[in-house]
């Protein structure tokens, strides 16, 4: 596979796992910041658990749960559905490894925001749904911001939860981190494997960058004006 090949497939696997957890990671950070979810403390560190397991533990056992024989493979098997050691792997494995990364800045973000301004919009008439879509995730646009770019820096970089359940397979898992192992372990691959490691160090910076001018377009004004919806 080729190297603009591996960057490709890399960014593409980034941006699945980054978008498919996009929805969740930002209800779940709601649900922490008001405190909805009970009880929070243990669901918290469940969420956090993937920062503090080893990348390759967590594929272990992403991998037993979605075997053909394991607990959610058998039935996924019975569809006709295989998850391990496909693209769909790679990117679930860079999701669940993701994830806590895009909670944390969110959540932050939705746990500064006065509760006033929110019970404004209920004054005004707006629904639950109006006020979290107009008034809140607006106000906490710098945080998803923050957990966009923080979560597909983090699913670009993976390494051990992929090669446990999506292997490192070319032109179907071998991202730029496995990219770099193989050559490594390649004779005179080392010239690519510097090559894709300066791509990875790009990527990275362009993300920073991102971040820096995404927060400043984001927020202009500091509370939601009225009758905006």
């Amino acid at each position: 596979m080729t190297e603009w090949g591996t960057i490709y497939l890399s960014i593409r696997v980034a941006l699945v796992a980054t978008l498919a957890i996009l929805p969740l990671g930002i209800l779940t950070a709601y649900g922490l910041a008001r405190n909805k979810l009970r009880p929070v403390f243990l669901f918290e560190n469940l969420i956090q658990l993937p920062l503090v397991l080893p990348p390759v533990v967590t594929g272990f056992f992403l991998l037993f749960l979605l075997s053909p024989d394991g607990f959610l493979g058998r039935p996924l098997a019975l569809l006709g559905l295989t998850v391990p050691f496909t693209q769909t792997a790679a990117s679930l494995a860079a999701a669940i490894v993701a994830f806590p990364l895009m909670v944390q800045p969110v959540r932050v973000a939705f746990e500064q925001i006065d509760p006033e301004w929110e019970e404004a919009g209920y004054v005004y008439g707006g629904t639950r749904w109006t006020v979290f879509r107009m008034v809140t995730l607006p106000l906490a646009g710098r945080g998803v911001a923050a957990g966009i770019i923080l979560a597909f820096a983090r699913a670009l970089g993976e390494f051990g939860a992929t090669i446990v359940l999506a292997g490192n397979i070319p032109g179907v898992s071998r991202t730029i981190p496995l990219a770099i192992f193989t050559e490594l372990n390649r004779l005179e691959g080392q010239g690519m494997a510097i090559r894709l490691a300066l791509v990875a160090v790009g990527i990275s910076v362009a993300s920073l960058a991102a971040y820096a001018l995404l927060t400043r377009k984001l927020y202009k004004h500091d509370k939601p004006e009225s009758g905006s919806w």
